[in-house]
């Protein structure tokens, strides 16, 4: 007598996640085989849900400029008398009798400027009057509507048609260089004191209520 057995039936998927759950969580049984490990390196793997790092922007390094900034400016209603120095940028439109000293700086002399100066600075413009001699280490420019009575010392200079000027040029770099650096600030039209003799009737003698030492 020939006993047949049937083959087993193949486990159901309700087995399949009883074991797998019986398991500790571990998936024995992969019911998707796209689950399967293609291969691939995990090195390669999209990575698109990443965060893509960002670079900080780097600010540069401020560069300190030559007349930069906006210029001091001197109005029409001021009148200065004596020296006058600074390290920036200034317009004059005022009236200004002494010395200017600016030299690493530009100054401007408004066309309501009345300057009666020796002016030492970088770049000198001057648009009104101006009478004094100027130094300039980088260049000096009369405009058409300037008036100048002085001596110009600088390695540019630049007369605009029309402009009046009455005096000399140097043009010398080097002797621009030297002026600049070793000339000290004087008072335009400055004359030393002279030291005279007393003359007259009383010379020498002790006046009332003093004694000799």
């Amino acid at each position: 007598m020939v006993t047949s057995r049937a083959a087993p039936a193949a486990p159901s998927d309700t087995w399949r996640r009883s074991a797998a759950a019986t398991n500790g969580g571990y998936d024995m049984f992969e019911i998707n085989p796209m689950k399967r490990n293609s291969g691939k390196d995990p090195k390669n793997e999209d990575r698109s849900d990443e965060p893509f790092p960002i670079d900080e922007p780097v600010s540069a390094a401020p560069r300190s400029t030559r007349g930069a900034g906006p210029a001091a400016t001197i109005g029409p209603s001021i009148h200065l008398k004596g020296d006058l120095t600074g390290e920036e940028d200034l317009v004059i439109q005022g009236h200004v009798e002494g010395t200017i000293n600016l030299k690493q700086n530009n100054l401007t002399v408004g066309g309501n400027g009345r300057i009666h100066a020796n002016i030492f600075a970088n770049t000198i413009t001057v648009e009104g009057e101006l009478q004094g001699d100027l130094y300039g280490t980088e260049k000096v420019i009369i405009r058409r509507t300037g008036n100048v009575r002085g001596n110009i010392v600088a390695p540019r200079v630049n007369l605009e048609d029309g402009a009046k000027f009455k005096g000399s040029i140097e043009m010398d770099p080097k002797a621009v260089e030297s002026v600049v650096a070793q000339a000290r600030p004087v008072p335009a039209d400055s004359r030393p004191l002279e030291n005279k003799p007393v003359s007259g009737p009383g010379a020498g003698k002790d006046k009332p209520g003093l004694k000799q030492a």
